[in-house]
């Protein structure tokens, strides 16, 4: 795991890299989706899905950090807004279970880690005045 000193962009981040994960693997999850929640389930959960690591990219690229820790609350927002529609889906028996537990997992990773990551960055914020 890299340590703050050694992150140069937002691509050097571990939650960064394991949202984009999560991401490729809800792709592949709702490829198994039926064909008429293309433009339902399958396109919102997809983007929702992209909408987490793109804001914990866009917040990275912000001059302050309280911009950053902004764009990492979309991003938790987005992870709440996905647990949902994986729940849903879930419901609606469109998830085989193996393939559900590991999105789930990978899921729960990231909103730990950005949780932890906004706490410390607020952190930082408090103690500097």
């Amino acid at each position: 795991m890299l340590t703050a000193a050694r992150v140069r962009t937002f691509k050097d981040l571990v939650v960064w890299q394991k949202a984009m994960e999560l991401s490729v693997q809800i792709y592949h999850l709702t490829k198994k989706y039926p064909s008429d929640e293309r433009y339902g389930l399958t396109a919102e959960t997809r983007k929702t899905a992209r909408s987490i690591p793109y804001n914990i990219a866009e917040g990275h690229k912000r001059p302050t950090t309280a911009d950053y820790i902004r764009f990492l609350g979309i991003a938790a927002g987005s992870v709440g807004e996905l647990e949902t529609q994986l729940l849903l889906a879930a419901r609606l028996c469109y998830l085989e279970v193996n393939s559900a537990q590991a999105v789930l997992a990978l899921h729960a990773e990231v909103e730990r880690m950005l949780d932890s990551m906004m706490r410390n960055l607020k952190a930082r914020i408090n103690t500097k005045f």
